[in-house]
């Protein structure tokens, strides 16, 4: 009998084989070495989340489905921390492993007891956390978007897929479950406008515009025609908005972490573009992130497509939408105090300063 393969969905070009960390990290025996005792929040984290699915958990099958989400939810996560995390050499200062420990801890927690583990089935829950540990994998792609599916999330699927794969994610019996995946890696680009899209980096999209997952269905028309007749891919479209609200929830997360969030994106996208924040070429271009970039991001771009999404993080984003306002004013007028910013970290100074004020 033949192996049935796993279904090919959006059919994009596979173009991003294994990097140096991937061949470093093959399997999780390889990256439980590397973390050693620095795997520790992440299996209390995992833990938790056992606690709180443990009533969906009917049969053996369902606990080798959790076992094997585990699993490569740790090797996602030791690759990001190898990749552009504490554990390698080349740091992003957003999209490290902490990123992961936000989106499968905090975020998927607070979404859980604010629907209950009932609302979803025990897949679309693992799902969710693989997108967390997964998504954000590759960060270093050349910024090229086909369809509206960015360059680093092709990368990133392509990768989460051997994943799955080395995990011993069947291409049958988990089908549902990969279909959901790659929807929502894929729904987690930020859409660029085209005629800026060739120019921007991982951090730049962030703030470029709304999430695609809320247009996956012409990106679908383009890719796979009639796939509305496919009850997988119906299926799967509600959980690639689910998980675009996880990924942006920093909006309604405190105050202080949304604003710590931001400079360290910042911090970030400083980088990529190679200008040195001691330096006076990243002054202005720090002011604007930090200030109408950010107002802009959160005011008109950012917005919750699903209702488990608004109803868990909705509050939070209208309880800082009055802060942000605060920080904004109250950054500029404290650098007007001061005169024009030498520096991005002149910036930066008073940004924090300003938060501080508005926090207590």
């Amino acid at each position: 009998m033949r192996e049935r393969r796993a279904p090919v969905i959006l059919g994009f070009p596979r173009e991003y084989p294994p990097d140096d960390t991937e061949r470093r990290l093959p399997d999780v025996a390889a990256a439980r070495a590397l973390l050693g005792v620095r795997s520790a929040p992440f299996d209390a984290l995992f833990s938790q989340l056992r606690r709180v699915l443990a009533p969906l958990l009917r049969d053996d099958a369902d606990r080798a489905l959790v076992d094997r989400t585990q699993a490569a939810a740790t090797l996602g996560y030791a690759r990001l921390a190898l990749r552009h995390g504490r554990l390698g050499r080349d740091f992003h200062p957003y999209h490290n492993e902490a990123h992961i420990l936000d989106l499968c801890g905090s975020r998927l927690d607070r979404l859980l007891h604010t629907i209950g583990p009932g609302r979803l089935p025990l897949r679309s829950w693992c799902a969710l956390i693989l997108f967390g540990a997964c998504h954000d994998l590759r960060q270093r792609e050349a910024p090229r978007l086909i369809d509206g599916v960015g360059a680093n999330e092709r990368a990133s699927w392509e990768e989460a897929e051997r994943i799955l794969a080395t995990c011993g994610f069947d291409a049958q019996q988990d089908e549902s479950l990969r279909i959901a995946l790659e929807l929502a890696i894929a729904g987690s680009t930020f859409d660029a406008r085209p005629h800026i899209a060739q120019t921007l980096n991982a951090a730049d999209l962030v703030h470029s515009g709304g999430a695609l997952a809320a247009r996956l269905d012409p990106v679908l028309d383009a890719r796979r025609s009639g796939w509305r007749t496919d009850a997988r891919i119906v299926a799967a479209l509600p959980l690639a908005l689910i998980a675009a609200d996880i990924d942006t929830a920093n909006v309604g997360e405190s105050f202080a972490r949304f604003a710590a969030g931001g400079e360290n994106l910042c911090r970030e996208r400083e980088m990529l573009a190679g200008r040195a924040l001691d330096a006076g070429e990243s002054a202005l271009p720090v002011l604007a992130f930090l200030g109408s970039g950010q107002d802009r991001f959160f005011f008109e771009l950012h917005r919750f497509h699903s209702e488990a999404g608004l109803a868990a993080f909705g509050a939070g984003k209208d309880a800082n939408a009055p802060r942000l306002k605060a920080l904004s004013m109250g950054m500029r007028a404290r650098l007007a105090l001061a005169g024009p910013p030498h520096s991005g970290e002149e910036v930066i100074a008073a940004y924090r300063t300003t938060v501080e004020e508005i926090v207590g």
